[in-house]
Formats: C-alpha cells, sequence, structure tokens
C-alpha cells in the first residue's frame, strides 16, 4: 500500500520547486508498469485518523508511508508505526534535514523499517523495490 498524508493529494501542483511537478497519478503509473504482477493500494487523507485506521488494517506485503506534515507531529501516527505487522517505509520527496527548523525531525524514522528521504518522486518506486527486496530474502 502506498499511503500518502495531508496536501499530497495536490503532488504537481503544489511547490513544484521543492515536490515537483509529476502527480500522484503519474508516479503511480509509472510504478504499475515497473511491476506489473504487483497489486498495489492507493490511499491518500488530509485526516490524521483515517492514515491510523489504514496502517491498522493493512494486511500485504508492506505500507509506504509519505505523512506529510504529520512526520514532524503525530504520535499517535507514529504508534500505529511501531505496531504495524508488516514493515512501513517512510518517504519524503525533499530532503527534510534541508527544510525549515520544525520539518527537520521525524518522529517516524527510528519505527520504520526504512526511510528514503530527498530522492524525489523516484522515492516512492525505491520504496518498493525495497519492499519486494527484503519479501524476496
Amino acid at each position: 500500500m502506498i499511503l500518502n498524508g495531508p496536501n499530497l493529494n495536490r503532488l504537481g501542483m503544489r511547490k513544484p520547486e521543492i515536490y515537483g511537478t509529476r502527480t500522484m497519478a503519474q508516479i503511480l503509473l509509472d510504478i504499475q508498469r515497473q511491476w506489473p504482477e504487483v497489486f498495489f493500494t492507493y490511499v491518500q487523507s488530509n485526516h490524521e485518523g483515517d492514515l491510523i485506521d489504514q496502517i491498522q488494517a493493512f494486511d500485504g506485503d508492506g505500507i509506504i508511508l509519505n505523512a506529510g506534515g504529520y512526520t514532524h507531529t503525530s504520535v499517535a501516527l507514529r504508534d500505529a508505526v511501531e505496531e504495524s505487522e508488516v514493515p512501513v517505509v517512510e518517504v519524503h520527496i525533499s530532503d527534510i534535514s534541508q527544510r525549515e527548523p520544525f520539518r527537520q525531525h521525524s518522529l517516524l524514522t527510528d519505527v520504520c523499517a526504512h526511510s528514503i528521504i530527498g530522492q524525489g518522486t523516484d522515492g516512492y518506486a525505491q520504496a518498493v523495490k525495497w519492499i519486494l527486496d527484503e519479501k524476496n530474502h
């Protein structure tokens, strides 16, 4: 499952100098073409509880999570990731260590199985590859 948090429904339109011009639909199409044998679920929500519900209910190979602003603020989301029975890969399009001071700390990194930060929208495909490689080892 690819799970995106708040404002990521605006990907491709919001701050293209930071997040790029590719929409999530384009990113998902590229991922599906690269791994046609894999069934992907995509969920985006601007609501913290919805993200937590998705993590708690998911039963698959792994979760790719771009929590957006909740990365820096949500202890509840952190707790859901920590409790997840499947690996969660944290993805950030921008390099959060080079952003505003309040964005430089992730509450999720230490409870995620892996993190991909600052690789642009290619980070989603890198996360898929990581999950599939881990599954096959």
